[in-house]
C-alpha cells in the first residue's frame, strides 16, 4: 500500500452516523473506571453483573458508580435492566462490534468519505 492509499484508508469513513456512533463509544470508554466495568460485565458469570457486585469492585459513593455506568448505558455500551431493587447490566456486543471492525481494518469506517469532495494529497 502506498503513502496516499494508507492516507486514504486512515480517514476513510462512511457515514457521519457511524462516526458519531463510534465517538460515542469512544467517549464512553476515555475513563479508566468506565473501562474496568466493561471488564469485569463481560467477563462476569453469564455475562451479567449486578450492581451491587459492581460495587463490591470500588472503593467510591454509589452515585458516582452509577454516574459511570450511566454513562455506559447512555452511549449503549451496555444494557441495564431492572430486577426489583438491583440494576443488571450487560455488554451490548452489537454496539461495540463496529468500533471493534474499525480498530481491525474493516468495517463501517473503512469504506467512502465524509463530506470529502476531493481528499487529494495530505502532504505538505
Amino acid at each position: 500500500m502506498n503513502g496516499r492509499a494508507k492516507v486514504s484508508a486512515a480517514r476513510a469513513v462512511s457515514t457521519d452516523a457511524a462516526v458519531d456512533g463510534m465517538a460515542k463509544v469512544f467517549k464512553a470508554l476515555s475513563d479508566p473506571v468506565r473501562v474496568r466495568l466493561v471488564t469485569l460485565v463481560r467477563w462476569a458469570d453469564g455475562g451479567e453483573a449486578c450492581f451491587c457486585g459492581l460495587a463490591r469492585e470500588f472503593d467510591m459513593p454509589q452515585a458516582s458508580l452509577s454516574h459511570h455506568l450511566r454513562v455506559l448505558v447512555d452511549a449503549g455500551v451496555l444494557s441495564r435492566e431492572r430486577r426489583g431493587t438491583w440494576s443488571w447490566y450487560r455488554l451490548r456486543p452489537d454496539v461495540l462490534a463496529p468500533t471493534e471492525e474499525w480498530l481491525r481494518g474493516a468495517g463501517p469506517l473503512t469504506t467512502g468519505v465524509v463530506g470529502a469532495t476531493d481528499l487529494g494529497d495530505f502532504r505538505c
